[in-house]
């Protein structure tokens, strides 16, 4: 008897669902001040792979549109992640890999919102 497979994720969304988890990591182990901005994170990262698959679920420019709001949310999380390496509310060793995938993610985006 052979074990049920595991549906496939589209690259895409592989790349985000990995990129957030490892966003909502970091914005975890946010203390004090910086918390606000942790908050931020939480919602932005949770808005990228949302957005994503909900753009797949739709056709024409409703499905362009929810990409471009999943492009938008992961600029705004990088830049979250960057200002919190910066602050020193997290290491910037961990934040680096994030960048990557996140960077990786918005290529993905920006060549499904323009098409050759």
């Amino acid at each position: 008897m052979h074990a049920p497979t595991k549906p496939t994720q589209p690259p895409a969304q592989a790349k985000a669902l990995e990129a957030a988890a490892a966003a909502l990591a970091l914005a975890a182990t946010v203390k004090g001040p910086y918390r606000p901005l942790a908050e931020q994170v939480i919602a932005a990262a949770a808005s990228v792979p949302a957005n994503l698959v909900e753009g797949q679920g739709r056709s024409g420019r409703d499905r362009i549109y929810h990409w471009q709001v999943a492009y938008a949310s992961a600029r705004e999380l990088s830049v979250h992640l960057e200002v919190l390496a910066g602050a020193g509310a997290v290491p910037r060793p961990a934040v680096e890999p994030v960048l990557t995938l996140l960077d990786e993610v918005r290529a993905m985006l920006w060549r499904m919102t323009h098409p050759r």
